[in-house]
């Protein structure tokens, strides 16, 4: 396995396999929907083991659907680290 994946295990705790399998998911999900949203922060929560506070999945929501904004993953993961 490439370093790069084998760093990207390591950051996250998730196996590469299980990664790639949320990535095929995403292909044909609706990213600007509520409950697609919701669902997909709410396994990232369980895979990473990190939970994400409702504060938090309603500010995702928010500034996905409601603000209509496309927004990068690294921006996403910054939120769900942020500490209150």
């Amino acid at each position: 396995m490439p370093d790069m994946f084998k760093g990207v295990e390591n950051k996250t705790g998730i196996k590469m396999e299980e990664l790639m399998k949320l990535v095929q998911s995403l292909k044909n999900a609706d990213l600007q929907d509520e409950t697609t949203i919701r669902e997909l922060t709410q396994k990232l929560s369980r895979m990473t083991g990190k939970k994400v506070p409702k504060q938090v999945e309603d500010k995702i929501v928010d500034i996905l659907v409601k603000q209509k904004k496309n927004i990068d993953p690294q921006t996403i993961s910054k939120m769900m680290n942020k500490k209150k």
